[in-house]
């Protein structure tokens, strides 16, 4: 209750001055009336003190003149009603003028009191409205993605908060004005009015200046913070994206169109492109992302390097930059000046401690590219080499496996052209020596011709068992005929009725048509001996397979599927497990289905012009072909 009756007595605007003169004429009123009937019972100087609290009220609600008119008018009042002689003025009597000066001194003493409490007050919101200002400018500002973007609204507030005609933050050089004044916020300045008042101005140099210098401060840190989060993070979601095309097999230069594809969108130049080291200078253009229109596709071409950016990279090991290509007389500066490039970055990829390649990133008209542009490529471009290292070491184990495979192919071929060339012919012409002695022996020794006999039929079954080892060791139908024909007779040999549906109408490669014919072979031995079928169908069949990651002509996929009709799929998984190897090793695939009552089903696809024929193949005649 007292502080609520304080703070409206020395609010910060008072009263109209109407109801000022109306009180204090109401105090005098009430204050006389009150002296009238205490005359007898009290000294006058007692009742000279009853005026003193509405002289002290007007003072301190409506200000110094007010009280100074209700002083010296509740002095007349009390001179004249009680003071001797009544109903008169007199002015002689010295005790006249002390009563005048003791109100006019309560006045004063009383006016200055509520003005001091009314300037700090006054002080108090100002400092409370100038933090709350503050605190809503931090958040305003520390919360925005682009500061540059709500200094208006910013300098608007402030200028609210404040009282002003205007204020304006500006971060840029502003030329001096005389109606303005700039007041340093490093970096840039507040802009306000020249005219206002030094108290105004105090406070926006004390309360207002420091905090929003320091807040702008923070805000422009945390933006670039912001941005540079940003940025790691699309780096790191580019190299995310590699990983994963790595963990997937992908082949070299697939991996490469998809790292010139990140680079051009990580940094935003006009081209990217994706260098491999040939030999000395020459470099060949692997992979590229162009958007610059008109510019030459330059995929597959092989240059000079010499003297440009690249040289650098590769020369030295490290990341460099070239601002301008005039001057430049190496063959890719003037590659790049034809179609409008003008300045570029570039960073190696080092595979195993030497430099595979390069990532070269362009610029035209928006260049050249910001400092430091070619370091972050270069960190780009650390994983991406490491990535290049396991894509090619993968492919390097693929190929392996591939040789490893031809190998055993041609050791099993060998063994076939020895058994058949040798082996058999032996046995043969034993065969028909012990015929001949058959004959010549006499019809008296009947024991002896009877024993040449079975020894003959002995040496033919053994004819027999080996003609099928050579079979199963690499059938001579299938050099000599091709896969229709070797599986055509690999049917009529099993003991369950088989259907062969289509197959190529042309030689395919001898490694194709062998790991063909052995993964038909397994599978009906597995369907004729575990999974008691009735029926097995065999469908060959010739399906496209797209590009090669290089962007050369992939050929075409052999699809083998063998079907049974058995009630319960076999478990064939180590039967298969050479069979797998065989056709994973020649970068072809195997899935094997058996769902319940549906039988099973064996899917093999082998691609007839792919990666492994190219590594192992390329000076290697092949059987029939």
């Amino acid at each position: 209750m007292q502080g609520r009756l304080a703070s409206w007595l020395v609010r910060l605007s008072p009263p109209p001055l109407a109801m000022g003169i109306a009180v204090a004429a109401g105090f005098i009123v009430v204050q006389t009336l009150l002296v009238y009937p205490l005359r007898n019972v009290a000294t006058v100087e007692a009742l000279a003190l009853v005026y003193l609290p509405g002289v002290l009220v007007v003072s301190i609600v409506w200000g110094l003149w007010l009280g100074v008119g209700t002083a010296m008018v509740s002095a007349l009042a009390f001179d004249y009603f009680f003071t001797a002689p009544l109903g008169r003025l007199e002015t002689e009597d010295w005790r006249d003028w002390l009563g005048l000066s003791v109100y006019l001194m309560v006045a004063g003493v009383a006016a200055s009191v509520a003005q001091l409490a009314r300037a700090r007050a006054l002080e108090t919101i100002e400092r409370r409205r100038e933090t709350d200002a503050v605190a809503e400018l931090t958040r305003l500002i520390l919360g925005a993605e682009d500061v540059r973007a709500v200094l208006p609204e910013t300098s608007a507030r402030i200028a609210n908060a404040m009282r002003l005609p205007y204020a304006a933050i500006e971060l840029d050089p502003v030329p001096p004005h005389e109606d303005q004044v700039h007041l340093p916020l490093q970096p840039g300045a507040l802009v306000v009015p020249a005219d206002l008042p030094d108290r105004v101005m105090g406070r926006l140099r004390d309360g207002v200046v420091p905090g929003l210098a320091t807040v702008l401060r923070a805000g422009r840190s945390l933006q670039a913070n912001r941005t540079e989060l940003r940025a790691l993070l699309a780096q790191q979601a580019a190299l995310r994206r590699v990983a994963e095309l790595v963990a997937h097999g992908v082949a070299p230069a697939e991996l490469a169109a998809a790292v010139a594809a990140e680079a051009a969108e990580l940094f935003d130049p006009d081209a990217a492109r994706v260098l491999r080291r040939e030999d000395g200078s020459t470099m060949s253009v692997v992979a590229e992302c162009c958007k610059k229109p008109g510019a030459e596709p330059m995929l597959g071409m092989r240059l000079d390097s010499s003297g440009g950016v690249t040289e650098m990279v590769v020369r030295d090991a490290r990341p460099a930059r070239m601002d301008s290509y005039e001057g430049s007389s190496d063959q890719l500066a003037s590659v790049a000046r034809a179609v409008g490039f003008r300045a570029s970055v570039g960073a190696p990829i080092i595979v195993d401690g030497q430099v595979w390649g390069a990532l070269v990133a362009y610029w035209g008209s928006t260049g050249p590219p910001p400092p430091g542009t070619e370091h972050e490529l270069a960190r780009f471009t650390d994983l991406v080499a490491t990535a290049i290292a396991n894509t090619e070491s993968r492919a390097e184990l693929t190929a392996s496996r591939a040789r490893l495979v031809f190998a055993a192919d041609d050791a099993r071929r060998g063994i076939e052209r020895e058994l058949h060339d040798r082996v058999q012919q032996r046995l043969v012409s034993l065969g028909l020596e012990l015929r001949v002695a058959e004959a010549l022996v006499p019809e008296d020794l009947g024991e002896l011709r009877s024993r040449l006999s079975g020894t003959a039929e002995g040496l033919s079954g053994a004819f027999d068992e080996l003609q099928r080892i050579v079979r199963g060791i690499h059938p001579s139908l299938l050099a000599q005929g091709g896969l229709v024909p070797a599986i055509k007779a690999l049917a009529r040999r099993c003991p369950v009725p088989v259907t062969v549906h289509g197959g190529p109408n042309r030689r395919l490669p001898g490694y194709v048509e062998v790991a063909a014919y052995h993964v038909i072979a397994e599978a009906l031995a597995n369907s004729a001996e575990h999974a008691d079928a009735s029926v097995i169908e065999v469908d060959l069949d010739m399906i496209a397979n797209g590009s090669a990651a290089d962007g050369s002509a992939q050929g075409e996929l052999l699809s083998v599927t063998v079907h049974d009709d058995s009630a319960d799929g076999a478990d064939t998984r180590q039967d298969l497990a050479d069979v797998r190897d065989r056709v994973e090793a020649l970068g072809g695939t195997l899935s094997l289905t058996s769902p319940a009552g549906h039988g099973t089903s064996l899917n093999v696809k082998l691609p007839v012009g792919g990666q492994a024929r190219r590594d192992t193949e390329a000076d290697r005649p092949v059987d029939g072909t």
